[in-house]
């Protein structure tokens, strides 16, 4: 099996967030987004997009949640592994943008490919940095406002935040025990398919 780093930052956001993953080469797009999912510390509450280039060009080829095909230029996630995407992406280079409300972009930089390390399952969360946004925060400007509302305790939305949010935020120290195993859960339920497909 072939193994592709890749870093994936997410834009417009500080403290930096940054994830670094071991994928398979052959990765389809549609476990890709699972897996930064997992990974960013997202909830897969909304539509996803692998875009060459930036967002929203037009024209751009792009692979989408596969229901919602709606452009001829839109290509089903599931249907496209990570080696492809980038295959076509060339110098332009690979985007993930989740939630088309909140536009949260990711640019993605991928290593070369390399071989599997003896004794690991892929994917594999590597290294990370920053915590994710919550969900549904209002994008890079509302996180903004929430950060500064959950570490000021009088700012006026200070205590609504924290109950809604659930507790303190920690915008530098992410949950990193907890975002290796949603990916290591990830890896084991897929390698079990693989084996069994041997």
């Amino acid at each position: 099996m072939r193994i592709i780093e890749l870093k994936i930052t997410l834009e417009d956001v500080e403290p930096t967030v940054r994830r670094t993953l071991e994928v398979p080469a052959d990765i389809r797009l549609d476990r890709l987004h699972l897996t930064i999912q997992a990974a960013m510390g997202w909830q897969n509450a909304h539509l996803y997009q692998f875009c060459v280039g930036e967002p929203y060009q037009l024209g751009a080829e792009s692979w989408v949640t596969p229901d919602f095909v709606d452009r001829p230029e839109d290509l089903p996630a599931d249907k496209a592994t990570l080696e492809h995407a980038l295959a076509k992406a060339g110098g332009a280079g690979l985007t993930y943008l989740y939630d088309f409300g909140d536009d949260w972009t990711h640019r993605i930089e991928a290593g070369e490919p390399g071989d599997a390390a003896p004794g690991h399952i892929y994917p594999r969360l590597t290294d990370l940095a920053g915590s994710c946004p919550p969900e549904d925060v209002g994008g890079p400007p509302g996180f903004e406002m929430f950060k500064a509302a959950m570490a000021d305790p009088k700012h006026p939305e200070h205590d609504d935040l924290k109950d809604w949010y659930g507790g303190p935020f920690a915008p530098d120290t992410p949950e990193s025990d907890d975002l290796r195993v949603e990916v290591l859960k990830l890896a084991k339920r897929w390698s079990r398919k693989r084996s069994a497909r041997n």
